[in-house]
């Protein structure tokens, strides 16, 4: 009952203590709220990531493994991948067509889209309304008739659409569904991933219940003046200290309330919001019961620990306020024990091995242990470093006294940037470790081509076409294209004998040049391409392409095998040369043979495949090209070649990373404001009385940004140290070697860029409160 009246008698205090009261708890409020409304935020993830998962399967098509074939029926559907990309989006989406009365229908979609018609998401039915989708409206010109509901999209800015199709066929491409809906589960994270993903937890939530346990802590100054007023009309010390923990509880308990705002105003916007081509539907920002409701517990309690912890360094007399630290310098052996424990958990844990399950239990104990023993260590470092600084320039002095006074408020309110500094040094350094195995080398040379199209039209006149087209484009600069097909040994064989076949690449001159080793070609000619190092395979090629024999081509093993074979007949003079890769890192062998050898139109079935280079410096070159590719057939493939690879989890962790990185960095700068505006408010008398003996205000706004620039500086020395220290050890349990040291140096521009805007963000409150009226007292 004691504890009962003595924290509701603070609560009383925290709401009735005047204008001066309701400022500090509303900055108490304020700093909990947003810390509050993180952590809702990342209790939200695992639902978003579900949710969004679940749409996804839910538009797949039913899995293979119970249809491998599926039969054509009154519900089945033709479809293609008609995915392109726009300006660096990607637009995703298919052509279909129905094959009976009762087509299966996509998710989101009310009915299956008629031939020209199309039903488009949300954002992209804006994108091609508005004059920036001029260039996309070239390459999707159909209807829109409907638009996708939400329960048809991974999230509210995914450009997608269906477009319908009378001409789709499975010769041209098209792939038979039966319905929508694949329950397969994903592929589990690998161990190094699951590393990664707990480190970044650690890394995100730390700063955030550091915050949370400084804004707690705001307006101690007032609230020990009047427990000493307190003291003097007869209550003890340990009743003191119960009320300031109630008046803390009050300032929580309001910052509860704040977060759940912040969280529910927020979350209605969340949609609008887009970061690296990623957003959410708001529906989807929903944490589960019990992880709101340990939020709504922790941080309560936390408030109440947090404040009787602080109290017993304050000496709450009738006639004022002593703390501890004036008198006795703070303990450096269990501040250095907590980090040291952290790396020995880490260390007792082992490596993890490729094969191994990942207990993520030890590994995140000891990154949290490490990340909070740095910000213990804080304090006596900032402590020792400004009890030695003598002299300067005024501003200098006034901030070093002012430190030296009382460097714990400044300490509380940098350790969130040490914390944070220190994880994403530690990151990182593993990202960076780990790259090389989630990025693999992809064989392609951009420059030789940067575009690379495929499609399977299967007339020869079209295959022509296709690469007059691509070099009459804008921006184009040379194409690399052939229409193949394959060719076969004339003759008749049994049911298990092997016909002997080949390919058949036809292109000019230049593009032959670039996929076998030919000194010299002219119109009419035509080569017998043997694969590198590659004996069996030369001869198969042999048996097929007989110099001076027919070939036949487009025979039952071709594209087409409705079409009718065509007789060729290879030169006898055709020389034999050895095949080189081509852009893509693709190596052709068979025979090749120029348009004056035979001429493309002829062939009742082939591919075309372009390798596309383009003048990089036209203006939406990349648009022309897939332009071009869609007006010549809506379901070629178009990919862009790079040299690297990256595995897609392992850009989906470093995508969550980006996102949460963003909300820290946006927390901490709230949370040194936040200290740094409650620090002015409790020196307002102070400033007042300097301004009336004459101090210049630019001297005190110098003197404010050195009293946060040396906190500053001090964590990030340690968070740089902190970091490496953890990186290298993390490093070290995946087996990988440290390659980059210097991965720091990002991070400490981002915490000195972090005091500047501090800075000139409180010089508005710095002015007001440099009056000569702030002399009134009560």
């Amino acid at each position: 009952m004691t504890w009962l009246r003595d924290l509701g008698l603070g609560i009383r205090f925290a709401a009735a203590g005047g204008r001066e009261g309701w400022a500090r708890t509303a900055l108490t409020a304020v700093g909990v709220g947003l810390g509050v409304a993180l952590l809702l935020t990342a209790a939200s993830v695992p639902h978003l990531l579900d949710e969004r998962s679940s749409r996804d399967r839910a538009r797949e098509e039913v899995s293979a493994s119970r249809d491998a074939e599926v039969p054509k029926s009154d519900s089945t559907v033709l479809r293609v991948s008609a995915a392109t990309e726009y300006r660096g989006r990607t637009v995703d989406g298919y052509l279909m067509r129905a094959e009976g009365p009762r087509p299966a229908v996509p998710p989101g979609v009310r009915s299956f889209p008629a031939p020209g018609e199309m039903a488009a998401s949300p954002a992209l039915r804006e994108l091609l309304t508005s004059p920036e989708g001029a260039l996309l409206e070239e390459r999707l010109p159909y209807r829109i008739t409907s638009t996708i509901a939400d329960t048809g999209l991974r999230s509210p800015n995914e450009l997608y659409f269906y477009v319908g199709s009378d001409s789709l066929t499975p010769a041209t491409g098209g792939h038979r569904l039966a319905g929508y809906g694949n329950d397969r589960p994903g592929d589990p994270l690998t161990p190094v991933l699951v590393v990664l993903v707990i480190l970044i937890c650690v890394v995100l939530l730390a700063p955030v219940a550091i915050f949370i346990a400084t804004a707690v802590r705001f307006g101690g100054e007032r609230r020990d003046r009047r427990l000493a007023a307190l003291r003097l009309v007869g209550a003890d010390i340990r009743t003191t200290r119960r009320i300031a923990a109630g008046e803390a509880l009050f300032g929580s308990l309001l910052g509860l309330l704040a977060g759940l705002a912040f969280f529910l105003v927020g979350r209605r916007f969340v949609g609008d919001v887009e970061l690296w081509n990623h957003s959410a539907f708001p529906s989807d920002l929903t944490p589960s019961v019990w992880q709101a409701a340990l939020v709504a517990l922790t941080v309560p309690l936390s408030a109440v620990l947090v404040t009787l912890v602080a109290m017993r360094s304050v000496a709450a007399e009738p006639l004022g306020v002593t703390r501890d630290a004036g008198s006795r310098r703070r303990r450096l052996w269990w501040r250095l024990l907590v980090p040291a424990l952290g790396l020995a958990v880490l260390g007792l844990t082992g490596r993890v091995e490729e094969n191994d399950s990942v207990n993520p239990y030890p590994i995140a104990a000891g990154a949290v242990l490490v990340l909070f023993g740095l910000a213990l260590l804080l304090p006596w470092l900032v402590e020792a470093c400004v009890s030695r600084l003598r002299g300067g320039p005024l501003p200098w002095q006034l901030a070093v006294r002012r430190l030296q006074m009382n460097s714990g408020a400044a300490s509380r309110a940098v350790s969130g940037i040490t914390v944070a500094v220190a994880g994403a040094v530690a990151l990182q350094m593993l990202f960076a470790a780990v790259g090389d195995e989630f990025e693999a080398m992809t064989g392609q040379d951009p420059s030789r081509a940067q575009f690379h199209t495929f499609s399977e039209e299967v007339t020869g006149d079209a295959a022509a076409r296709t690469i007059e087209e691509f070099r009459s484009t804008k921006g184009v600069e040379r194409v690399i294209g052939t229409v193949e097909t394959y060719a076969t040994k004339p003759g008749t064989y049994k049911e298990d004998e092997v016909t002997p076949t080949t390919s058949l690449t036809v292109g000019d001159c230049a593009t032959l040049k670039e996929l076998a080793e030919i000194r010299s070609c002219k119109e009419g000619d035509a080569f017998v391409v043997h694969p590198r190092g590659d004996k069996e395979m030369s001869d198969w090629v042999d048996e097929t392409a007989r110099k001076g024999k027919e070939v036949e081509l487009n025979s039952s093993s071709g594209w087409d095998p409705g079409a009718e074979s065509v007789l060729w007949t290879l030169p006898a003079d055709t020389p034999t040369v050895t095949t080189s890769r081509d852009p893509i890192g693709e190596e052709h062998w068979g025979i090749m043979a120029t348009v004056g050898a035979i001429d493309p139109r002829t062939l009742p079935s082939a591919q075309t495949i372009a390798q596309i280079k383009v003048d990089e410096g036209v203006k939406d070159v990349s648009e022309y090209v897939r332009n071009t590719a869609a007006r010549i057939d809506p379901g070629m493939r178009v990919a862009t070649l790079a040299s690297t690879e990256r595995d897609r989890q392992y850009a989906s962790v470093q995508t969550g990373l980006r996102f949460g990185a963003v909300a820290t960095l946006l927390l901490i700068a709230s949370s040194m404001l936040i200290s740094q505006l409650e620090q002015l408010r409790e020196r307002k008398q102070l400033l007042s009385v300097l301004i009336a003996f004459g101090t210049r205000r630019v001297t005190l706004g110098w003197s404010v940004l050195w009293q946060t620039a040396v906190p500053v500086v001090v964590g990030l020395l340690v968070a740089i140290a902190g970091g490496l220290g953890l990186g290298a050890v993390m490093t070290w349990m995946l087996a990988k070697t440290v390659t980059r040291w210097w991965l720091f140096l990002p991070m400490a521009g981002a915490g000195g860029a972090l005091v500047v805007a501090v800075t000139l963000l409180s010089l508005p409150l710095l002015w007001r409160l440099m009056r000569p009226d702030g002399l009134r007292t009560e």
